[in-house]
């Protein structure tokens, strides 16, 4: 396939409600591709769109050069793996891999044969072959719904949140193979989620979707050190990022609030006065310093989540609600007073208007997993 997949200004609407808007995007042959977007970012309107389940209200989608935009979906050659664990009920594992190459009719017996069994090797199906879906756990019905479109070795392969309904172990397990199961396939393939760690985890290239418009895109690691606008720093933030205003001066550096004012340095040195945005992550706020140049914030402690060995720390300092991502169970009464502190180098800058003005420099501590 010599030129992939091309939307040109794909605009959807549906019912006077617009789903996707004005949506230019290349991918190119033998590229894996992430969409990231919050719930009802447009996501799944997109992969419907690429599948030829559904028709764009303006503009152009191409397929190897060729204009698909009107072409139905049984006439596409795609491929697609829901959320949902869709398999034929009836059939056991080794028909459901066996079924779209039946359909096709392009292989005989010992080729369809070959096939499945190689897609079932590569997915730790095997032992499974025989039994019928019902009999499969989660996990097990998934492998064989990406084993049935990996079988087909369509052009385009759309993966639509296949791992949400697992459990977190299962996630984590078959995150670590999605990307050897991909690599080096002449396939595009477009992988939807909401999890900012599974975008890092898969690598790629990575396009953010925020209510039916693309943010940008590009390789998912530069997305994520450098994001274009404040929005796709909350995108690729779980949490969110911690945004606060402040003001630079060419003598007191920047200023925070009344009580809070640091010394530019790095990257921030070169901010010209004015007001401007501050953005960092949960996991850059902390309980103690590391080092003398770390920015304190006194603030009051409005409630704690602990999810295994970390605890979200959601506090207030005066108006503003900060977020830290901390190691260890951590305990804290409502409205305890407690200072969090946050590396001057580790600080986005963003216009007041939201665009990237200066990102921190790339730090080995940064997740870099699945990059090409």
């Amino acid at each position: 396939m010599k030129h992939g997949i091309e939307l040109d200004k794909v605009t959807r609407v549906v019912e006077g409600e617009t789903h996707l808007a004005d949506i230019s995007l290349r991918l190119e042959p033998g590229s894996f591709n992430i969409l990231l977007g919050r719930t009802r970012a447009g996501k799944t309107s997109l992969l419907r769109l690429m599948a030829g389940l559904d028709r764009p209200t303006t503009g152009t989608l191409r397929a190897n050069g060729a204009d698909v935009t009107h072409v139905d979906v049984r006439r596409r050659d795609v491929a697609m793996v829901y959320q949902q664990f869709v398999n034929y009920p009836s059939l056991t594992v080794y028909e459901n891999i066996a079924s779209p190459l039946r359909l096709a009719g392009k292989l005989g017996k010992q080729d369809i044969d070959k096939r499945v069994r190689e897609t079932a090797a590569a997915l730790r199906l095997e032992p499974f072959l025989d039994r019928l879906p019902a009999e499969l756990s989660g996990g097990q019905q998934q492998r064989t719904a990406m084993a049935r479109a990996l079988a087909k070795e369509a052009s385009l392969l759309l993966l639509d949140e296949p791992l949400a309904n697992l459990d977190y172990k299962l996630r984590e397990e078959l995150r670590t193979e999605i990307r050897q199961l991909f690599r080096n396939r002449p396939a595009v393939v477009v992988y939807a989620t909401t999890e900012p760690t599974e975008a890092l985890l898969l690598g790629g290239r990575t396009a953010v979707l925020h209510e039916g418009r693309l943010l940008q895109v590009g390789r998912t690691l530069d997305v994520y050190q450098s994001p274009a606008t404040e929005q796709v720093g909350q995108v690729f933030s779980d949490p969110q990022m911690n945004l606060l205003d402040a003001e630079v001066s060419a003598d007191a550096g920047a200023r925070l609030s009344p009580e809070v004012a640091f010394p530019l340095s790095g990257h921030l040195k070169g901010l010209v006065p004015g007001r401007y945005r501050l953005g960092f992550r949960a996991h850059h706020l902390r309980l103690a310093p590391s080092s003398p140049e770390d920015v304190r914030l006194p603030a009051h402690v409005e409630v704690e989540e602990i999810s295994g060995s970390e605890t979200l720390v959601h506090a207030a300092h005066g108006k503003l609600s900060l977020t830290a991502q901390v190691e260890g169970v951590h305990r804290h009464p409502y409205g305890a007073p407690v200072e969090l502190f946050v590396p001057p180098s580790r600080m986005f800058v963003f216009s007041p208007e939201g665009r990237l003005v200066a990102a921190p420099p790339f730090t080995p501590e940064e997740p870099a997993n699945g990059q090409d």
